[in-house]
């Protein structure tokens, strides 16, 4: 199986590197560099993040499915 591989746009990585050093401050009033932000980012996204992507995937398949239910009770009956 191929690794999935999750991109950010730069704004976004930004944002979540200065949100886990924010974090890790507040919660553990421990320090944490760039460096080790954006290492910790980088493990979420690789090792957590596709199956948080996969439950969406599977949610979105669900509510597609029931929509198509939904869709096949429009037929017109004949006579």
């Amino acid at each position: 199986m191929k690794k999935m591989e999750i991109e950010l746009k730069k704004d976004i990585r930004e944002q979540l590197v200065e949100d886990l050093k924010r974090y890790f401050s507040k919660e553990r009033d421990e320090e944490l560099g760039n460096l080790g932000a954006e290492l910790l980012l980088d493990y979420i996204l690789n090792n957590i993040g596709p199956y948080i992507y996969n439950i969406g995937i599977t949610d979105s398949y669900k509510y597609m499915n029931e929509r198509v239910e939904d869709l096949l009770g429009l037929e017109k009956r004949f006579r």
